[in-house]
């Protein structure tokens, strides 16, 4: 699957097939994008005015005008999350404004909704398959919730909104990304670096030469720490230095919180903005909006799942920080009685170290990335009957560390391809880990013949890079992390929908796509995936059984405290969205303050500026949906228990088990609702019953 060879003068506007990453610059965005949007311009005025409700006189000819703008404009966005530079960003803020309003235009069209509607309740829908009915009738939602029943100042005001909307959203983003970018602590004597491992040394020296220290080495120095996370957190974890770590933990937990980068009065406008947008759209508050479009019925259905998973965590958590302040009393630790925020990852490091004798760098030489990926595909081939291969060089990359793989069916056919940008890179990648499409399953017709266009995906990671001739050597939680992303991209890459709108993971409900995602991430623990794939880089000799069985112990590891944290993110961003007025006597940071007594088990420090890097919520799609993770965790640990019930070991029943799972969730896409999806492979509707099981906290509550 090679791009064309023929570039147009603007690599830009090819619209199709694989994007020719070297001969994109930043200088081509704006040209590009100003001729394509006029020319859809055109094309939509056109559509408007010979539209019959029909399929292939509404549906097909909108999907084509979408996809030409969202080929383009996607990579715009990839290469921002991706190869961020100050050229990208100039361009991609004079262009955003003109595709927002091309947009709202697109969802705000009165001929195209009544097309829709009349389609609904035309005589072609009883003919139609249930997925073209769940694209029609999200078509319809969306337009709704986009305006398209607003007219006059009330238009005007929604699209202006809109607008300020997803300006407010990138400068957040890039706010972050500045912030985190502009600390950095260098370290010069060994007292500085006492506790830290050898592969953080690496990294440090690495990034001190990045810097301009030409002759930094990992055993001398100097080392440079940054609030880049594969910098951040083992640092947090091994550095003896408390002074250090306090400095560390402050300057990571107060980005984007002062001066020129401060994003305190992004997140008031961009919460005065939604409930305003709400509002005008005849909901109570944002949350309700952004419900309208999930799984979850309403407020009141997240809320009441949040709480029963808050009161079978919060005790094991406040057990887990009394059993750190004993273990560290036992260390004679002078802080031991009074735990600050940057003595728990340290403290817990050593709790589990001594609990469970390892420490998650000691497992890192077991799990070279190459080797990884050999375990990851080995694990999709046994349960889906799916082979994946590299394809390196047949697809024009954005840097020389990213990978392609192609991924076949059981007849050896080829079905999908994606991208691996596996590395770090805090100069010019956004932290974090994402799936993303690059190209979406299709049905085409050209020339009068139909083919299948296959999927492409985007998976980005942020592990440690390889350094000093090593490969790069994972902790666990990257493996996880890994699992993870694969799992999404599982979904967009096995899908047998053949309509764009519904393929994949398109018009799956928010709340519902993190199902297959999370699923994976429980084979990292299955001992055959496990096992498979971890074996020393330099002796080949395989993860020692009690490292295997450690790790299973060390599973529950303070899970009560895990769970928690992620509520108290959930039920802050549910509050904000829902509840909070702005403007009125409380801030966004005292709502959260106020969350923090029944959430947490630490209170926030009175600088702890979390909400001003919490990019899910202020620059992502998670906005009122950060609950998401949890409700499709319920989903995925119960997917999950379909395997355990079929028995782990049995490789017929684990092979028809993930068969019927590849047939479901992973094939229907968007095309049924996700209940419905989960009811076909599972039988039943989901329980929680598994999800605490799996996290140790069952009979804790």
């Amino acid at each position: 699957m090679i791009a064309n060879a023929t570039v147009t003068a603007n690599p830009l506007l090819i619209g199709k097939g694989l994007p020719p990453f070297a001969a994109i610059k930043p200088d081509h965005v704006v040209p590009a994008m100003t001729q394509l949007l006029a020319e859809l311009d055109q094309e939509l005025t056109t559509l408007k005015t010979t539209v019959t409700p029909t399929w292939q006189g509404l549906v097909e000819p909108l999907d084509r005008l979408a996809e030409r703008l969202r080929w383009s404009w996607g990579i715009v966005g990839h290469l921002m999350g991706v190869k961020n530079s100050p050229e990208l960003r100039e361009a991609q803020e004079t262009v955003q404004p003109n595709v927002v309003q091309f947009v709202n235009k697109l969802n705000q069209s009165q001929s195209l909704y009544q097309a829709f509607k009349a389609l609904r309740d035309g005589e072609e829908w009883s003919n139609f398959e249930p997925a073209q009915k769940r694209i029609v009738e999200a078509a319809i939602r969306d337009a709704e919730l986009s305006g398209v029943g607003l007219e006059g100042e009330k238009r005007d005001r929604f699209n202006e909104i809109q607008m300020e909307l997803a300006e407010l959203a990138t400068k957040f983003s890039n706010h972050v990304l500045d912030a985190t970018k502009a600390f950095s602590m260098t370290l010069t004597t060994p007292e500085e670096v006492d506790g830290l491992p050898p592969s953080l040394k690496s990294l440090a020296a690495q990034a001190a030469r990045a810097a301009g220290e030409e002759n930094a080495t990992a055993e001398n120095g100097p080392w440079r720490i940054t609030l880049d996370f594969p910098s951040y957190m083992p640092f947090m974890q091994h550095s003896t230095r408390r002074d250090l770590r306090e400095k560390l933990y402050k300057a990571f937990v107060s980005r984007a919180s002062s001066g020129e980068l401060d994003n305190n009065p992004l997140i008031e406008r961009i919460l005065e903005l939604r409930q305003e947008k709400a509002k005008l759209l005849g909901f109570d508050s944002y949350a309700e909006l952004s419900l309208a479009s999930k799984m979850a019925p309403n407020v009141e259905a997240v809320e009441g799942l949040l709480e029963e998973l808050r009161q079978a965590s919060y005790d094991a958590a406040v057990k887990d920080l009394e059993a750190l302040k004993a273990f560290a009393a036992t260390k004679g630790a002078e802080e031991a009685s009074d735990l600050k925020h940057w003595d728990i990852s340290f403290w817990s490091e050593r709790q589990r170290e001594e609990k469970f004798a390892f420490s998650a760098e000691e497992l890192r030489p077991y799990f070279p990335l190459p080797q990884v990926l050999d375990g990851l595909f080995g694990l999709v081939k046994r349960l889906f009957s799916v082979t994946v291969t590299p394809a390196d060089g047949q697809a024009p990359v954005w840097h020389e560390d990213v990978r392609y793989f192609q991924i076949a069916d059981e007849t050896g056919t080829p079905i999908a391809y994606f991208y691996l940008d596996p590395y770090s890179r805090p100069a010019e990648k956004r932290g974090g880990a994402w799936m993303d499409e690059c190209i979406t399953r299709a049905k085409i017709m050209e020339v009068g013949t139909t083919s299948t266009r296959l999927p492409v995906a985007y998976l980005v990671c942020n592990q440690t890079p390889p350094i000093d001739g090593k490969p790069s050597l994972m902790t666990f939680g990257e493996v996880e992390t890994l699992f993870h992303e694969f799992g999404h991209g599982l979904q967009h890459m096995l899908t047998k929908v053949d309509y764009p709108g519904a393929a994949g993971i398109n018009n799956v409900e928010w709340d519902a796509v993190e199902l297959p995602s999370q699923f994976m991430e429980n084979w990292c623990y299955d001992r055959p995936t496990l096992m498979g794939m971890a074996r020393h880089y330099e002796t080949g000799e395989p993860l020692p059984e009690h490292y295997y069985q450690k790790l299973l112990a060390a599973r529950h590891y303070m899970s009560g405290s895990g769970m928690l944290r992620q509520l108290h993110f959930s039920l802050v961003d549910i509050e904000l969205h829902h509840r909070y007025q702005p403007g009125g006597d409380e801030t966004p940071v005292d709502v959260r303050h106020r969350l923090a007594k029944t959430t947490t088990i630490l209170p926030p420090l009175p600088e702890d500026a979390f909400l001003c890097a919490f990019s899910h919520i202020f620059a992502g799609g998670y906005a009122a949906g950060y609950y998401s993770y949890k409700w499709a965790e319920v989903l995925s640990a119960d997917a999950f228990a379909a395997f355990e019930e079929a028995g782990l070991d049995n490789q017929e029943a684990i092979a028809t088990t993930g068969q019927r799972y590849r047939n479901t969730v992973l094939a229907l896409g968007g095309s049924l609702p996700p209940m419905d999806v989960f009811k076909a492979f599972r039988g039943r509707e989901p329980s929680t019953e598994p999800l605490l099981r799996h996290s140790g906290l069952v009979g804790v509550s």
